[in-house]
């Protein structure tokens, strides 16, 4: 997808489209006009330390978007001079899609208020938007402390980093990353639903499906301090990301998600015709019931097949247009931008 900023040199999108890379020419972005919006749930001994960091490195904007702690997370956050809201639901997704609705800046630096992120690295985040990119993503695994993540939970990044990769065909490094920075704008333009831990999936998936330009930076990863409790479980989290991985491939990459279920179908229906006939061949047992059951499943998988090619077909089309009328669209402003 193309944009007003200036570009250079063809590369892939995870759409399969061209787009351009940025050119190394900028616009600023002043500290006022960013927000370092930090959601909370019971960060009462690290989020006095993450504001006052933020704080150091010239941002003076930062809201704290609490999910009702139990400790003292609010008082803490707003002695340090950081606005708070409460969130009216439940889970990281909503709390920060309810945030931005409130906020009238144009740039969002997104941050777990863990003491886990360096806010020394916010201008880094915040660079590539001012070339153009509309949302950034920290790369952890670039700096990362030995003690920062457990092998489980690194193991588990890195399987899911993969199957974004084959499955939504881009490659952001470190899609579960908390340090994002984006414009509001193309937030807004995201179809975003998850209330919980998927939120960054669902930002990374949807960048994708709706073209936003996207980039990823290295920054520093430390261990939680030792007073802080995570409100992650690795088991069941993780397997509630894999899902939302393929689940969100519905519209994405409809191909690979009806496909799958087709293949699946037909394999199962193989498999059983094969017995079937196998029992028949070898005993003269016939399985009636088994029979029509494989029938069935084949049936049933060549059309999700074929429905997963004409949805492919149909999104692709879509971005086409898209494209298209961005571009009609930009044309359009470029007068009055002289």
């Amino acid at each position: 997808m193309e944009h007003d900023a200036v570009r250079a040199g063809p590369r892939l999108r995870g759409d399969g489209g061209e787009v351009f890379t940025m050119t190394d020419e900028t616009r600023e972005i002043s500290a006022e006009d960013v927000c370092v919006l930090i959601p909370t749930l019971n960060e009462a001994a690290t989020i006095g330390d993450v504001i006052d960091g933020f704080h150091e490195e010239g941002f003076t904007n930062v809201v704290v978007v609490d999910g009702d702690s139990e400790d003292e997370t609010q008082e803490i956050a707003r002695e340090r001079g950081a606005g708070v809201i409460v969130q009216s639901g439940d889970g990281k997704g909503q709390a920060v899609r309810e945030a931005v609705q409130y906020l009238d800046v144009p740039y969002v630096l997104m941050v777990d208020g863990d003491g886990t992120y360096d806010p020394a690295d916010a201008h880094t985040m915040l660079e590539p938007l001012s070339r153009g990119y509309e949302h950034v993503i920290g790369n952890r695994f670039a700096d990362m402390d030995d003690d920062a993540m457990k092998a489980l939970n690194g193991f588990g990044n890195r399987m899911i980093n993969r199957a974004f990769r084959f499955i939504h065909g881009a490659d952001y490094d470190d899609i579960l990353s908390g340090y994002r920075a984006f414009t509001v704008e193309s937030f807004e333009r995201l179809s975003l639903d998850s209330d919980g831990f998927t939120i960054e999936t669902e930002l990374a998936v949807e960048c994708v499906k709706h073209g936003v330009e996207t980039t990823v930076v290295p920054i520093s990863y430390s261990a939680r301090p030792e007073e802080s409790e995570t409100n992650l479980h690795p088991i069941a989290d993780g397997g509630t990301i894999i899902l939302a991985l393929y689940s969100l491939a519905k519209t994405n990459n409809p191909l690979f998600y009806f496909g799958s279920l087709g293949l699946t179908g037909i394999l199962t229906g193989g498999f059983l015709a094969f017995y079937v006939l196998w029992r028949w061949l070898q005993y003269g047992i016939g399985h009636e019931i088994l029979a029509l059951v494989s029938a069935a499943a084949i049936l049933v998988g060549v059309q999700l097949l074929m429905f997963g090619v004409l949805s492919d077909m149909l999104v692709t089309l879509h971005r086409e247009q898209r494209r298209r009328l961005e571009q009609i669209t930009r044309e359009a402003r470029e007068p009055d931008d002289e």
